[in-house]
């Protein structure tokens, strides 16, 4: 009979890839593992055959890395919450992780070979823990709040959030709730400390709940709408001693110290004299577009999320010269080419996760800004769409990787571009 140590395979690992984990060759072939380091040498075990690559997980560990910690939080782990993928790894090996992982992509999704010398080094989070303004949580089959688990089948329960702000995790105890038909439970503060809870239910009905704290509750409807339950339906989060409002359902940074250095990074790639002409796309609440105003000649601001658009007209009602449009960035874009407007100065490109539409690139294209300055948070979608306006007429020149999501493998960047070469 075969011994359990016979599928065991020896591993050094060498490079960090996105999604947290490392990889290491055997006999040629790639293997990834969660939940090492590189530069440690580990007994794996193949959990996942793709002929061409393999995925393991870690056994035994047999060198460990210096940058190696002991994790804070007693649910992270294989097996365990799958919210965050590098609390064994000491903060500042997690900042060049991230540099790594941005050039890893450039190279072998952008084709940028020397994309190592466009890169600055990341821009760390004044805080490491703690500094999740929000966070979604998941209920169990028996009831109990948490989070997806390694394994998406399963939801691990969780007693405390070491990433979430601590005032949002002392919310929980406060509001008194029937989970059997919530789906899921948003809770978030904001730079007021006021908290706020967004349910979402199996019916879109609301469910029975009491609370004697000073706070608000709202239902999101499966069409994304909100409705408010108890309080209001807005959180007021403060950037840069500006205070924008947010309806419940819309999008906000959650790591306020680091969007503050995102709009930093934004205006210097601008580099704006007051007669200039700007795309702001993917709006959302105007966080940008609040700053570029001041600078600005005009502000031409593009949002498909109808309470984020309402939002946005109220943060930005001090300026006359905004044009805010409520419609898929690709189609108004179009709108605007039809009509000639512009000419436009620069963009400023703000898109979820799945990156820019082809549309979008060709209406850049087209509209030809002379500067574009691109905020990421998939390095992926990022290399892909570098490459596509590299084939519109533009030439990167540099990516800032920040760390908005310490202890994740998340990365948010901001690509300068140039139109010519």
């Amino acid at each position: 009979m075969a011994s359990k140590n016979d599928d065991l395979i020896e591993l050094e690992l060498t490079a960090a890839v996105y999604g947290g984990k490392v990889m290491g060759k055997h006999h040629g072939r790639p293997i990834f593992v969660p939940y090492a380091l590189p530069g440690e040498r580990i007994t794996a075990r193949i959990t996942e055959d793709k002929r061409s690559y393999a995925n393991a997980e870690g056994v035994t560990l047999l060198e460990a890395s210096p940058d190696r910690v002991r994790p804070q939080c007693p649910h992270f782990g294989p097996g365990r919450c799958g919210g965050c993928h590098l609390q064994h790894m000491s903060y500042p090996a997690q900042l060049t992780y991230k540099r790594e992982v941005v050039f890893d992509q450039l190279r072998r999704i952008g084709g940028f070979d020397r994309a190592d010398r466009l890169i600055q080094p990341t821009i760390p989070s004044p805080e490491p823990w703690g500094y999740r303004s929000r966070a979604t949580f998941h209920v169990s089959p028996e009831g109990r709040l948490g989070f997806v688990s390694t394994d998406p089948s399963r939801i691990e329960p969780v007693e405390w959030c070491y990433i979430l702000d601590p005032r949002a995790m002392g919310l929980l105890e406060a509001l008194s709730l029937d989970y059997e038909q919530i789906t899921e439970l948003q809770v978030q503060v904001g730079s007021d400390g006021q908290g706020m809870f967004i349910l979402s239910t199996r019916d879109d009905l609301p469910p029975e709940l009491e609370t004697d704290m000073p706070l608000s509750v709202n239902l999101l409807l499966s069409d994304n709408e909100p409705v408010n339950l108890i309080g209001n339906a807005i959180s007021t989060y403060e950037v840069k001693g500006r205070s924008f409002r947010v309806t419940a359902g819309g999008f906000f940074q959650i790591n306020l110290p680091v969007a503050a250095t995102l709009v930093d990074l934004v205006l210097e790639r601008l580099a704006l004299q007051g007669h200039e002409s700007v795309l702001d796309l993917y709006a959302g609440v105007g966080l940008f577009s609040a700053f570029i105003a001041e600078r600005a000649a005009l502000v031409t601001v593009i949002e498909s999320y109808p309470p984020a658009v309402t939002d946005a007209d109220e943060n930005l009602a001090e300026f006359e010269h905004i044009d805010l449009f409520e419609g898929g960035v690709g189609p108004v874009l179009a709108d605007l080419i039809e009509e000639q407007a512009g000419p436009y100065d620069a963009a400023v490109l703000d898109p979820p996760r799945a990156g820019l539409e082809p549309e979008v690139i060709d209406a850049l294209g087209r509209l030809a800004p002379a500067t574009l300055v691109y905020v990421s948070c998939d390095p992926a979608t990022l290399a892909r769409d570098l490459k596509r306006l590299g084939q519109k007429g533009y030439t990167l020149r540099s990516v800032q990787p920040v760390d908005m999501f310490p202890q994740t493998y998340h990365i948010e960047c901001v690509a300068h571009l140039t139109r010519g070469a």
